[in-house]
């Protein structure tokens, strides 16, 4: 646990990426199995522990502090996790002889009941550094800036092997992936073949400047959903997200009606009364994301399907070294024979020229398309961002300008400031009322400016968050709007935003909710 712990708070320290693949690879080659196997888990978020919750970690601490101590502690940390580590009272020198393996085999079978004790056991034995890490590891909740690909990448430096060889095999791998550290030290490749596994995406490079010749490369409809990919092989079928995630039980609708074997690309929607493709928002299939179980009531109100885009195996060929027009000639032959209320084909944008193209992607409000894909027509399907192959020229974004009204202190690194920000519009009673919430789009002079702004001008407090005077404007930019019961404005914005700050504008002036309603197609 001593080196799992040290790795942990290293990767919270550092920023780069490259740091952070050199970290863990150095970790992976000097820590014998299966503990490496299991922080390789951990990181890339395989490790599951149902029956240690964040609020009984909580509960535990306000048993050994007291609660008020724990609530101040835990506003300016910002992070239960570090705030526990830090307060847990030592009644003994901090032994740190406990092995990560030992640790992940109690969580595994341990009862709900009986996993505060437990957890407090193991606490008693480690310093901070150890405790901190131990809590994340229990919750799985690492939040350490590791994606699943860069803990790949990670594992693919320590051992000198190809990332998108490693990804291919992972997911027909379980923790601690013995088979798979022993490819890496010389052994035999693992071999997936007979099991639904995923292979890596390819992926597109944005268009932000320049034109593409449209004799060279074909149009689709960027749709705003999931990019998903579809595996059936025998009676099998998988279906994964984009970082390679098993989502699967969330959405049985399509993988119990995947007729054909083989592998298909696509974009996961969910039915709605748009007219384009009859697609719903992205906030209609939020709902369903997540899920290990997904009742009647969700798969009637929010059936899901899938818009194709390409073929990457058709029954056991690989037409991955295929061009892209010929796979596309494939996926068209194959559509017919899938339910049409579970699948259809992304159709190809017919223009003139560019020109026309930017037109008619400009006129394109659909609230689940974000732009247009091109795609080079002899391209073939080659895992990454390939320069030259695939462009995704997405719309301009929509924008309003809104008045803070809420303030939260972020996570990690933002643990001290005031960064996430609920903003609101003017009804038609003229009240402010909340049509989202932002973290991003500002600089770091911006945040610093923003914090004191929140801290100087707080006009209640409700546990974390503060309520603010409502008199700052920002200028939100967003996707997309789609109605929404969560919201009182009866709306919500789709990725939003903050693209400047109005500190010249009244909040008076801000907009209605009435003007942001216009923009739901």
């Amino acid at each position: 646990m001593r080196a799992f712990a040290a790795l942990v708070t290293q990767l919270g320290y550092t920023r780069s990426r490259n740091a952070k693949v050199a970290l863990i690879a150095d970790y992976l080659r000097a820590t014998p199995d299966p503990d490496r196997g299991w922080a390789l888990a951990a990181l890339t978020g395989e490790a599951d522990f149902s029956a240690v919750k964040a609020s009984a970690v909580r509960t535990m601490a306000m048993e050994r502090v007291d609660p008020e101590l724990f609530r101040l502690s835990r506003d300016f940390v910002g992070d239960t996790a570090e705030t526990v580590a830090l307060i847990w009272p030592e009644t003994a020198t901090p032994t740190n002889d406990l092995r990560l393996a030992d640790a992940v085999d109690a969580f595994a079978t341990v009862s709900r009941a009986r996993a505060p004790a437990l957890l407090a056991d193991y606490m008693d034995r480690l310093d901070s550094e150890g405790r901190y890490a131990l809590i994340k590891l229990a919750t799985g909740a690492m939040r350490v800036g590791i994606s699943a690909r860069l803990a790949k990448t990670a594992f693919a430096q320590a051992f000198g092997l190809d990332v998108d060889a490693v990804e291919e095999v992972w997911h027909a791998l379980a923790p601690p992936y013995a088979s798979l550290f022993a490819w890496g030290e010389g052994g035999p490749r693992p071999d997936p073949e007979g099991t639904p596994y995923f292979r890596p995406f390819m992926l597109a490079h944005p268009l932000e400047d320049g034109t593409v010749d449209l004799a060279d490369y074909a149009a689709e409809w960027k749709w705003d959903g999931i990019r998903i990919q579809i595996v059936r092989i025998g009676d099998q079928v998988k279906l994964f997200s984009r970082g390679g995630d098993d989502i699967t039980l969330a959405f049985p609708d399509i993988a119990q009606h995947m007729p054909v074997e083989g592998v298909f690309d696509g974009e996961l929607l969910v039915r709605g009364e748009a007219q384009m493709g009859e697609a719903a928002s992205f906030n209609a299939l939020q709902q369903r994301l997540g899920r290990k179980t997904v009742s009647a009531k969700m798969l009637a109100e929010a059936p899901a399907f899938v818009r194709l885009y390409d073929l990457l195996i058709d029954g056991r060929e690989d037409l991955r070294s295929l061009p892209w027009h010929i796979r596309r000639t494939r996926l068209e032959a194959k559509v017919p024979a899938l339910p049409a209320d579970r699948f259809d084909l992304s159709q190809v944008i017919e223009a003139a020229d560019f020109v026309e193209l930017g037109r008619i992607r400009d006129g394109a409000r659909d609230a689940a398309i974000e732009g247009v894909m091109l795609k080079r027509r002899d391209s073939l399907y080659v895992p990454g961002r390939r320069v030259g192959l695939w462009y995704k020229w997405k719309r301009d974004p929509l924008t309003a300008d809104c008045v803070m009204m809420y303030a939260q202190r972020g996570s990690g690194k933002r643990s001290s400031f005031y960064s996430d920000y609920t903003f609101g519009c003017w009804n038609d009673e003229g009240e402010l009322v909340p049509v989202g919430k932002a973290y991003s789009g500002f600089s770091d002079s911006e945040l610093k400016w923003l914090d004191k702004f929140v801290r100087q001008n707080t006009v209640n407090r409700f546990g974390p968050v503060r309520e603010v005077e409502k008199s700052l404007v920002l200028e939100v930019a967003f996707d997309s709007i789609h109605e929404s019961k969560r919201h009182k404005s009866g709306i919500a914005m789709r990725f939003p935003r903050i693209a400047r700050l109005r500190r010249d504008k009244p909040a008076s002036e801000a907009d209605t909710v009435a003007a942001l309603r216009a923009f739901i197609t």
